[in-house]
């Protein structure tokens, strides 16, 4: 990783964001020229200004991905691009389409076109596994955007420029993921608000997913979609291995706190996948990682190498058919990402 960025440009697209924070400062652990932090949240933006200090290699800008213009400054001389900025939630893009399209789908546009304007040497898009044959908006405008990123190697003309797509689970500790809620609501005393509790999700910890980022920024060549292999969860075992760990901390007992079944929100689906069986038929694996070639015969001419990699196995890439982790691992798991802490 000291070879990817010492010395380099980055830019981070919601970089105040929470996948966003930690990808700045672990790329500051290697020593960038510089590291453009670019997001429309002012007060997250400020947080993160005041943590990093008066670091000279850091610069903070505000803008919004779906201006172009501002775009082109901020990525003017840049040579990676990581880019974060979306709107996640879904039920808020299930209510708000259009503003969905206009940040995650035109937003993306923007930052493909700007980057070959500008002539970067890598864009690395972060997608979710909710953009598998998705029921909603906001995994609808994340397969939008992986489309856009791997149709971009096409048109980039002689640009020596990679886009390509990394798929993530739900991060443990993040913005978009429940464990934040469930850990408020513990705080409360209760009840925690489960929407059916054999709803099952691929999850992963912070640290690893930043890890296996790297890892695909490093070998992306162009046009690929990397999946993270990822352990599933059902929510109602997250939910009362949560209550078990933290309860106690706040003054609670275990027993007083009950777990509330609403129902499920606009666009849920019960189980996530990492792949389809169309795109498992032309991926490769290693012990990490999928990684899903891109169909365009355009860009298949060169052949695609990754240390380690081999055809994928077909089978079930579903969450609801996964492995499940026991209560123990999910403690662990939890551990790792400092969510069982008052």
């Amino acid at each position: 990783m000291e070879k990817l960025f010492r010395n380099k440009n980055v830019l981070i697209t919601g970089g105040a964001g929470s996948v966003g924070r930690e990808l700045a400062r672990e790329i500051l652990e290697y020593h960038p020229k510089v590291l453009r932090i670019f997001d429309i949240d002012e007060t997250r933006r400020f947080e993160l200004q005041q943590e990093f200090g008066e670091l000279e290699n850091v610069r903070f800008l505000l803008g919004d991905v779906r201006d172009r213009a501002r775009l082109r400054y901020a990525i003017e001389n840049i040579d990676i691009v990581f880019h974060a900025a979306a709107l996640k939630h879904v039920e808020a893009c299930e209510y708000n389409p259009f503003e969905a399209i206009k940040t995650n789908v035109l937003g993306t546009q923007n930052v493909i076109d700007v980057a070959i304007e500008e002539e970067v040497s890598k864009v690395i898009f972060t997608s979710s596994d909710k953009a598998v044959n998705p029921t909603n908006v906001m995994g609808t405008t994340k397969l939008m955007c992986e489309r856009l990123m791997t149709a971009a190697n096409y048109y980039r003309g002689l640009r020596k420029i990679a886009f390509s797509s990394v798929r993530f689970g739900n991060v443990v500790g993040s913005s978009g993921s429940v464990t934040p809620l469930f850990k408020t609501q513990i705080q409360m005393g209760g009840p925690l608000t489960v929407t059916n509790p054999n709803m099952t999700r691929f999850i992963m910890p912070m640290s690893q997913a930043l890890g296996l980022l790297f890892k695909a920024t490093e070998i992306a060549q162009g046009g690929e979609v990397f999946i993270f292999k990822m352990p599933a969860v059902k929510v109602s075992d997250l939910a009362s291995t949560m209550i078990e760990s933290l309860a106690p901390k706040w003054g609670h007992s275990s027993s007083e706190i009950k777990i509330k079944v609403i129902g499920s929100k606009p666009g849920e689906k019960m189980y996530e996948e990492l792949m389809t069986n169309d795109e498992a038929g032309r991926a490769l694996e290693t012990k990490d990682m999928f990684i899903v070639l891109p169909e365009m015969k355009e860009l298949t001419r060169t052949k695609f190498r990754y240390p380690g990699a081999k055809p994928a196995r077909a089978r079930s890439y579903k969450s609801s058919d996964a492995k499940l982790l026991s209560k123990e691992e999910i403690k662990k798991m939890l551990r790792e990402g400092r969510l069982l802490e008052a």
